[in-house]
């Protein structure tokens, strides 16, 4: 099972209370962390992720950068996340690394497809349950649906607890991915 887990510092109050638990999930083997503090500056993003990837790494967690390639790239970092309005990965693709992960934030199986179509590594299906603010969550069963549509990797967000990451698994989901299941407050 993938975990995968998206970053907000504001809940946790400060930059190094982010960085303490990045680390912390970095020394439990965590598999992917997406750096999604949005109102961060280009540079302030660049020296947040320059910062992370110093931090001891002992499993190999791949860092991604939330949407900007060129923070992504210029960083070394081992891919960026798209929103699902952003440009296509093939764009990405056609100038990043040949192991360069590109995750797509999708929002039904049809943007699950188009991920896949458009050079996506892997895509992020959400909401699957209730979460403040996203909107009627789609279920396991779209999440399901998803899965069975597409040969990448299908990644479960939104209302993820330790006790539905089962239900993720069951229908198929490649792993989890979330903020408040990987975050301590």
């Amino acid at each position: 099972m993938i975990r995968y887990y998206i970053t907000d510092r504001g809940p946790l109050g400060s930059t190094s209370a982010l960085l303490a638990n990045i680390a912390d999930q970095l020394a439990a083997g965590i598999e992917m962390i997406q750096l999604r503090e949005r109102d961060l500056s280009a540079r302030e993003l660049l020296a947040l992720a320059e910062a992370v990837l110093r931090l001891p790494n002992p499993n190999g967690t791949k860092v991604l950068i939330n949407d900007r390639a060129d923070v992504a790239l210029a960083c070394g970092a081992a891919g960026v996340h798209l929103r699902g309005n952003s440009v296509a990965p093939w764009r990405i693709r056609a100038i990043a690394p040949e192991r360069f992960l590109i995750g797509v934030s999708c929002h039904s199986v049809d943007d699950v497809r188009r991920a896949e179509d458009e050079g996506a590594s892997f895509a992020v299906l959400a909401p699957i349950f209730e979460t403040p603010g996203k909107g009627a969550p789609l279920g396991t069963g779209p999440l399901a649906e998803a899965v069975r549509a597409v040969g990448i990797p299908v990644l479960a967000l939104g209302g993820i607890t330790k006790e539905r990451a089962q239900q993720c698994m069951d229908a198929g989901a490649a792993g989890i991915a979330g903020i408040s299941i990987f975050q301590r407050r």
